[in-house]
């Protein structure tokens, strides 16, 4: 029997593919919304509800099997509460400000090489290396405040700007929001839960497919044709300080010879643009399939996937620029009734886990 603990494990183990397909299990998202205490104080109080149970967690079981007397009645009651509570959200932001403000980071540098912890990499890089005390409390000047500031100042950005491109889907008429916070869901678009990733072409897939293709690697193919340049470089710097400047200095030097090294790079990061543009779904399985093991998720996702084509490293900067995200994102939103749910359905397997997943997935490419 579907009740409320059906959905709940269904929810737990990440596979939402069902409950767009089944009028309860939707019941159960859209109830699960608004379990938060101010929330569901509010709801039932609009709507006469009564509820005997006081703990939040038993509110939940509660006002779901309330709810699943009249499903369609409760649907429209959710439906308008939700919309109403995420139009005073959406009120209370001050988009132009919060992009002012988002201007104002310049650089897009995490400070160093961690994947996904920050803990984690300060603990394996300073905490377990260094006995003495005096050379740790040196690495403050030199080394962890760096790491530490571009970690923060990064979340920063991801995490307003993240706010400001979820507010443009949520304000369109085909989507319905989450007010309170669900994991694996983020917003439903024509009853399709989906989390939202924004994005870039990863540096590593476009790395795997100039392999595939019998291009060079692209560092290896800039110091080679450097060198043919007579440009010299500081060979014992970071890999991509060493891209940095090879490719600046091109660009300053301004010949046919550079201009032509520089085009050949582009083109070939355009045709990898181009491929997964006409097969997003062989990025989409690669994004699930490459995601990190620590954030391992098999929920629906919607990837919002941004390309600066002048400069792939400066991708991160569209995710401020809502006069080229909006339009994007809303023309999506108009033909997202055309598509068909068979459509969207990507099969993937993951390292280290013996299982297959299925996920309803589709990209949205933004590009400048």
């Amino acid at each position: 029997m579907k009740d409320f603990d059906y959905w709940k494990k269904l929810h737990e183990s990440e596979a939402l593919e069902e409950f767009s397909k089944d009028t309860l299990g939707f019941l159960w998202l859209k109830t699960k919304s608004i379990i938060r205490k101010e929330l569901i104080a509010d709801f039932v109080a609009n709507n006469t509800i009564k509820l005997e149970e006081t703990a939040l967690a038993k509110q939940f079981v509660e006002l779901f099997n309330l709810l699943s007397k009249d499903p369609a009645n409760s649907h429209k009651l959710l439906d308008e509460y939700i919309r109403t509570e995420n139009k005073k959200q959406v009120g209370n932001l001050d988009t132009e400000q919060l992009v002012s403000e988002l201007y104002k980071l310049k650089n897009f540098d995490w400070g160093g090489d961690y994947q996904n912890s920050l803990d984690k990499y300060l603990v394996s890089h300073y905490v377990k290396v260094h006995k003495s005390y005096d050379i740790l409390i040196s690495k403050f000047e030199t080394e962890i405040n760096v790491a530490v500031q571009g970690y923060v100042l990064n979340s920063w950005y991801n995490h307003w700007s993240s706010i400001l491109i979820e507010h443009i889907f949520k304000s369109h008429a085909s989507v319905l929001p989450t007010v309170g916070q669900i994991k694996s869901v983020d917003f439903f678009i024509n009853e399709v839960p989906f989390d939202l990733k924004v994005t870039y072409l990863p540096a590593e897939y476009i790395k795997e497919k100039r392999k595939e293709k019998g291009f060079p690697v692209e560092l290896t193919f800039l110091k080679m044709k450097a060198e043919e340049a007579k440009i010299s470089f500081d060979k014992k710097a970071k890999s991509s300080d060493i891209f940095y400047e090879i490719v600046e200095k091109m660009k300053d030097r301004n010949d046919e010879f550079c201009y032509s090294v520089l085009t050949t790079l582009k083109n070939e990061k355009l045709a990898i643009l181009k491929e997964v543009q006409d097969n997003p779904k062989m990025l989409a399985t690669w994004l699930y399939e490459n995601q990190g093991e620590m954030r391992f998720g098999s929920e629906n996702r919607l990837f919002l996937v941004l390309v600066d084509t002048d400069d792939f490293n400066s991708s991160w900067k569209l995710k401020r620029n809502l006069d080229l995200l909006k339009p994007t994102i809303i023309s999506y939103l108009e033909d997202f009734k055309s598509k068909k749910i068979e459509d969207l359905k990507v099969d993937f397997d993951f390292k280290g886990k013996p299982q297959s997943f299925t996920a309803l997935s589709d990209i949205i490419f933004v590009i400048k």
